[in-house]
């Protein structure tokens, strides 16, 4: 971390809490800010916010006192979910206060090269690839997987130094909130219709997005997925090194599928057979990560290492374990129609899903032609069931409903066959019965782990 003045006796108000806020709260604290937490959750259930208390930072919970703002802040650093309609965001933006997000003040006192990612989907696969691509190389520094993959990246920059790399997934909700992050290489996997309730509308969280690129210059990189007609436009606002990707072929494009084979300037990398995370979406994943690693030197060795152990981020089409010939494979982060249209997309083996969950009222009829053609059994469970049924009953399919995610295991077993895909990818979020996805993906393993040693015994 490079040492910056400019915080110090610095007013600073941050707007909620969650790790981004408790490591901004921290990093201003240590850089010699005069820290003004602000969480609305109460403070005798904010553990964060005591924590904090205990290190001589202010903390205000329990609501977002519009006249605090009056105090004299000079910088307000907001949580990213936090959208700029809420009536605080708007009171500094009319005291003329500088809004920014996390990352954005990470980057101002980080020394380490940045690789910046974004995109509505891919984001989290394509980050853990470079990391771990970078550092199974030979480089000298350690690269750093930071931002919205879960580690805030205030946290990550006081360790890196300037012979690290930190790797930063960035979401539209924070690029937003950037004003100098400057990535020297960044990386947008796709567009597609995504959180047009926080951005207002799709153009907004386009430039969202393009922010990403704002800050490069001509000595920069910037790669793009060139199967999308959109990026063609959209790469003319960028000054940086255009480097496109291409799954099915598109000219021009860098980073190649070409006859089975991921390629990097015509050179042949490793065959798509050998990649270890299924689907068509994982290809150009492994293409933008290859890209990102070639451009930071590293190796063919090292790629091809990475993508043939690499079994997938936890929760996202991850490989769990094979029972009796069947493959389990978790997709809790599958909260939507759109994200386990990609999951039943992404296989060849016949399918028993798993699926149902919180009931948002929103239609379900996207998933019917893949279950058709992927899907030959479903379990399902929580409010969406009886529209997963629906979905069953018109594929012509059997289905069983349970009670959760841990009984609709050894269910599913029992209505697969030798050679089957069973995965969980549930097409709903996970709220009606647990409170995140990942506890959900956590007891589907835990549920697939009992399974085997049943199996075994």
């Amino acid at each position: 971390m490079r040492v910056n003045t400019a915080y110090r006796n610095k007013k600073v108000l941050v707007l909620g809490l969650a790790k981004s806020g408790v490591n901004a709260a921290k990093l201003l604290h240590r850089l010699g800010a005069l820290v003004t937490v602000n969480d609305k959750q109460k403070f005798d259930d904010n553990k964060e916010a005591q924590a904090l208390l205990d290190e001589g930072i202010t903390v205000i919970t329990g609501s977002h006192p519009v006249e605090l703002l009056d105090e004299g802040f000079e910088l307000m650093v907001k949580n990213p979910g936090i959208p700029y309609s809420n009536p605080m965001v708007q009171r500094a933006e009319a005291l003329d206060i500088p809004v920014i997000t996390e990352p954005e003040l990470a980057y101002s006192v980080s020394d380490s090269t940045w690789i910046g990612v974004t995109g509505s989907n891919g984001k989290t696969t394509t980050t853990t690839l470079i990391g771990l691509m970078l550092n199974e190389g030979e480089g000298a520094g350690h690269a750093y997987d930071a931002g919205n993959i879960g580690i805030p990246v205030s946290g990550v920059v006081q360790k890196a130094t300037a012979a690290d790399t930190i790797v930063a997934e960035l979401s539209s909700f924070m690029l937003v909130g950037i004003q100098t992050l400057h990535p020297h290489i960044a990386v947008l996997t796709n567009i597609y219709e995504a959180h047009l309730d926080w951005h207002g509308s799709r153009e907004n969280y386009v430039k969202a997005k393009m922010r990403i690129t704002m800050n490069q210059t001509a000595d920069d990189y910037f790669i793009m997925n060139w199967d999308l007609p959109e990026m063609h436009e959209l790469a003319k606002q960028s000054q940086a090194t255009i480097v496109p990707f291409s799954r099915q072929g598109a000219a021009g494009a860098r980073a190649t599928l070409t006859d089975g084979w991921l390629c990097f300037d015509g050179e042949r990398i490793i065959e798509a057979d050998a990649l270890q995370i299924p689907g068509a979406h994982n290809i150009e994943n492994a293409l933008a990560a290859i890209a990102a690693a070639k451009l930071s030197g590293v190796a063919n060795t090292a790629i091809v290492a990475v993508l043939s152990r690499f079994t997938g981020v936890k929760h996202r089409i991850q490989y769990v374990q094979t029972i009796a010939g069947r493959k389990f494979y978790n997709d809790s982060k599958a909260t939507n129609v759109e994200a386990s249209t990609v999951a039943l997309s992404a296989f060849h083996q016949p399918i028993v899903l798993l699926a149902g969950g919180l009931d948002r009222h929103l239609p379900m009829d996207d998933l019917l032609p893949l279950i058709q053609a992927h899907v030959h059994a479903m379990i399902t469970f929580g409010e969406t069931a009886p529209l997963m049924e629906t979905l069953a009953q018109q594929a012509g399919i059997p289905y069983q409903r349970t009670e959760n995610v841990k009984t609709a295991v050894p269910l599913a077993f029992a209505q697969s066959n030798p050679g089957d895909v069973v995965l969980l990818s549930p097409a709903a979020a996970s709220w009606d019965q647990y409170p995140n996805f990942e506890i959900r993906g956590d007891e589907f393993i835990a549920a697939v782990q009992a399974l085997a040693e049943s199996e075994e015994a």
